[in-house]
């Protein structure tokens, strides 16, 4: 079989590779829709410079946790839960510089504390104020740190 030919059977398992993960995530994002709202959440993973470490995804709430899933992976589970009772919502501002670019436009960026630190998680105006309204939501004596 001439070189010609390999490639071409190359070319179409990779184009055939990439059109199966493209509805995979598409079917993995209609699956986490279904157990409550997503919604566009990113992360700030690496804060070691300054504007970088932003990873795209997607948020979702449970009755007492925030779960948010990597946008580009296949797996079912949340990278990361934040508990209700341990998050502090303490500011917001807009991104600046290469941020602009790395986030979904017109959202803002948050700072909320946790037992582990600070977070900052990127999110839209309206996904703000139901973030702000699932905090408030919570048990009189949810936020009471022993």
């Amino acid at each position: 079989m001439p070189v010609w030919q390999w490639l071409l059977d190359a070319a179409g398992v990779a184009f055939v590779a990439v059109l199966v993960y493209g509805i995979a995530l598409i079917v993995r994002r209609r699956l986490l829709a279904r157990h409550g709202g997503t919604f566009e959440l990113s992360h700030r993973a690496r804060t070691d410079k300054v504007g970088r470490g932003w990873v795209l995804g997607l948020g979702r709430y449970t009755a007492e946790t925030l779960e948010w899933f990597r946008i580009f992976s296949l797996s079912p589970r949340p990278k990361r839960v934040w508990d209700r009772r341990d998050l502090e919502y303490t500011g917001r501002r807009d991104p600046g510089g290469v941020e602009q670019l790395s986030l979904y436009p017109d959202h803002v960026v948050i700072r909320c504390t946790s037992r582990d630190g600070e977070i900052e998680l990127a999110l839209s105006q309206e996904a703000l104020m139901g973030f702000q309204a699932w905090l408030e939501a919570a048990p009189p004596s949810a936020h009471q740190h022993l």
